[in-house]
């Protein structure tokens, strides 16, 4: 594919971003999971969003907010 024809649909796209610890807890345990996210997607789709960003989920030590990754194996 040439430069000019790229699919630049990110550029005005709406991208709704998750932080999985804090957006739905399916268990009730106090942390948000995967489950919880999987459980609003349908009202995340209603919003008519293009796009989902999906923040760090994996074991980490959260001195960085989970980006500091400490078992790269283990998702």
């Amino acid at each position: 594919m040439s430069m000019s024809g790229r699919n630049d649909w990110w550029r005005g796209a709406v991208v709704y971003q998750i932080y999985p610890r804090s957006f739905n807890d399916s268990n009730a345990d106090g942390i948000g999971d995967i489950k919880g996210i999987t459980a609003k997607m349908d009202y995340i789709a209603s919003l008519g969003v293009d796009a989902v960003w999906l923040s760090p989920f994996f074991t980490s030590p959260m001195v960085d907010f989970g980006y500091d990754v400490s078992d790269y194996k283990n998702v």
